[in-house]
């Protein structure tokens, strides 16, 4: 912390010189002002970012990242460019020792339309996900098969983005690895159970069935984590369970086994955010979701050969060519493999570039935008119980999101202060 503190207040006093002649400068200023920045990882789990889903694509971010080679990386701010060019005139500065900053860039001249598009894709790829992957049940029932290639594709994904080097991969120790295998198997399960759910009913079902996942949140950490749970968190809760109830009641795609799929989704997903804070570490994220990709693809490959080998090998491979075509059924699980690896990479894009309260909404709107999309694309007859069921469950999922963010912004203020 000294150092840091050390660091910034010689930046200070070199910028106050900067319009000084040379020889009018102190020899505390001799050397390049360069803001040393403290490396730390983007999205890491002990400064409460997301343990795991997606790659930081934000330019400005990366150079905040983690160093190479043991080293901190040394980052130079947009205010201090022409700090450090002002040390040689040969590297841009004029003869009377006048600083040029560099143009900002568009990131940093349009943050909020940047912002903004990273919110449109995040949608898009998730739309886009649900549709393809729904499609691909209609035609080939079996979704241990295709949760491994979703995972499958993902994984490849990774290892190609390390054999280039973005991101350089960070090395993997038993005692890492110990704490992420528990995260792993939470998110092989979740994964799997939801694409059990995805194929034995409506999607908009489904998605309604998940909007339950905050209750599940908030028993854990009362129940298991013992944690305070305020009793206006708990009051914004009962719109949820009300609107699911009545939305299972009457939906007409309703079946045991996606209801029951969705909900052991929830609960393992609530395991995984349990695990997930038990597993804090300094690794960036995008390396943590490869490393937890490539576990939970080893966990999923068994029960796919064991629930689903045999009739694959008799039939199902078969059925699928001969409805769609060899090219078509490839490209598909392709196509559902990249952009179920895309969407998650995008939601963490996006997320980190927000408050928690924008978090908070995003995340209900997103799920209101697969909901509605998947209805008008699929055709699906819902009753007027299950819409109106549908939108109680929503409207709860965003208040308790609004006012828990409100809580997080609070708190994080305090500490501030």
């Amino acid at each position: 912390m000294e150092s840091r503190i050390l660091s910034h207040t010689a930046t200070f006093g070199c910028l106050s010189n900067l319009r000084k002649l040379p020889r009018e400068r102190g020899s505390s200023c001799n050397t390049t002002s360069v803001s040393f920045v403290s490396a730390r990882p983007i999205g890491a789990v002990g400064e409460g970012g997301n343990l795991i889903w997606g790659r930081q694509l934000r330019p400005a971010l990366l150079l905040e990242s983690s160093s190479l080679g043991g080293k901190p990386r040394e980052t130079l701010k947009p205010g201090l460019v022409g700090a450090a060019a002002s040390s040689s005139p040969a590297e841009g500065s004029d003869s009377a020792g006048e600083t040029k900053v560099a143009p900002l860039g568009f990131i940093d001249k349009y943050p909020a339309l940047v912002t903004g598009f990273f919110f449109f894709m995040w949608y898009f790829l998730n739309v886009i996900f649900n549709i393809i992957n729904k499609k691909i049940y209609n035609y080939f029932p079996y979704p241990y098969f295709v949760s491994v290639v979703h995972l499958f594709v993902g994984v490849v994904y990774c290892l190609v983005s390390w054999a280039v080097g973005l991101p350089k991969r960070a090395p993997m120790d038993s005692n890492l690895l110990k704490l992420l295998i528990p995260v792993a198997v939470c998110h092989a399960l979740g994964h799997v159970t939801s694409n059990v759910s995805f194929a034995a009913v409506a999607v908009s079902f489904t998605h309604t069935i998940k909007a339950l996942e905050p209750f599940f949140n908030a028993a854990a950490s009362q129940f298991i984590l013992g944690q305070s749970i305020p009793i206006t968190l708990w009051l914004s809760l009962a719109p949820v369970v009300l609107g699911v109830s009545m939305a299972s009641l009457t939906e007409l795609s309703f079946n045991w086994t996606g209801f029951i799929s969705a909900m052991i989704s929830n609960i393992s997903f609530t395991y995984r955010s349990i695990y997930s804070k038990k597993a804090m570490t300094d690794m960036d994220s995008t390396n943590i979701y490869a490393y937890i990709s490539i576990i939970a693809l080893f966990v999923c490959i068994p029960p796919a050969i064991i629930l689903e080998g045999p009739q694959l090998l008799k039939h199902g491979f078969n059925d699928a060519i001969a409805k769609v075509g060899l090219i078509k059924f490839i490209t598909d699980l392709f196509w559902v493999g990249m952009f179920y690896h895309l969407y998650n990479q995008l939601a963490t894009n996006t997320l980190e570039r927000v408050a928690p309260l924008t978090h908070a909404v995003g995340n209900v709107l997103k799920r209101v935008f697969v909901i509605g999309f998947s209805i008008l694309i699929f055709g699906n007859k819902i009753s007027t119980q299950t819409g109106v069921g549908t939108a109680i469950a929503i409207a709860g999922v965003a208040t308790y999101s609004y006012i828990k963010a409100k809580m997080e912004e609070e708190k994080r203020q305090s500490k501030a202060a």
